[in-house]
């Protein structure tokens, strides 16, 4: 367990963008648009995804498909726990990429999300939650519990969590707020009652696809005007597709927002 908490320090009270990419990344496979063949890598965007360094482990929010290139890149061992936010491919199918942490700490890695996520994920993942009928070696099966979440506020090692209710087109989905910084990705409307969980923040982080309406996302200037509202001392736009150039959108917005990028760390006071 000393080891653990040595590896664990390096990243302790960081918040950092594993990823900030859309739905089918950036590049995108067979793209030659400006942006995907770009040689800044702040344009290079993997799936979306968060890992907090919280003071009793570290915990994700969201398991994309590039996450164990995303925890190799930022040299994180393992994770605790999960957080979700809702089901869709792109933030649950790198969730095989934890069994090793669960090997490795010798517990079950916890899942915290709604009821219909953890259908989901049950059925996308039923290896993990069935009794094998073959190769029944020791890392054979995932080693995971879920925890159901609901709008009410929780712990998770060592951190208050507040769910924040989203909506994503039609689908109820959640956000976090984490001690001054709230994640809200993929949203498309925010519900009159969770515009509270909004204020006072140091760092707002939410979904900002593109420039063009979108049925499910908050576009560029949705998001300049949740912004405008709630007025946290900072904000970054995440869920980005490749209709955003990082420098080019940088230069034309105000100097407390910008958009975010892989690997991108905020401190959690």
């Amino acid at each position: 367990m000393q080891q653990e908490s040595n590896l664990f320090s390096q990243r302790l009270g960081e918040f950092i963008t594993l990823g900030t990419g859309t739905s089918v990344g950036i590049p995108i496979i067979g793209c030659d648009c400006d942006v995907c063949t770009s040689p800044n890598p702040k344009n290079q965007r993997g799936r979306t995804s968060v890992y907090v360094g919280a003071p009793e482990g570290g915990f994700l929010i969201d398991t994309p498909p590039e996450l164990r290139l995303q925890l190799l890149r930022e040299n994180i061992p393992w994770v605790h726990a999960v957080l979700y936010t809702h089901s869709h491919a792109d933030h649950i199918f790198g969730l095989d990429d934890v069994r090793i942490s669960g090997y490795r700490l010798e517990k079950p890695i916890m899942l915290h999300c709604e009821e219909i996520v953890e259908e989901q994920i049950r059925r996308s993942f039923n290896y993990a939650f069935e009794d094998p009928i073959h190769n029944l070696h020791h890392m054979a099966r995932p080693r995971l519990e879920f925890t159901r979440v609901n709008l009410e506020a929780f712990d998770l090692l060592g951190l208050r969590i507040q769910p924040i209710r989203l909506m994503h087109g039609t689908l109820p989905i959640l956000g976090y707020r984490i001690n001054n910084i709230a994640f809200c990705t993929d949203v498309s409307e925010i519900p009159p009652e969770s515009w509270q969980h909004l204020e006072g923040l140091d760092y707002l982080i939410i979904d900002a696809l593109r420039i063009k309406p979108h049925p499910t996302h908050f576009n560029l200037e949705q998001s300049l005007e949740v912004v405008e509202r709630v007025k946290p001392k900072r904000a970054y736009f995440t869920h980005i597709s490749h209709s955003l150039e990082h420098e080019e959108i940088n230069a034309s917005l105000p100097d407390h927002i910008e958009l975010a990028y892989d690997g991108l760390s905020l401190p959690l006071n």
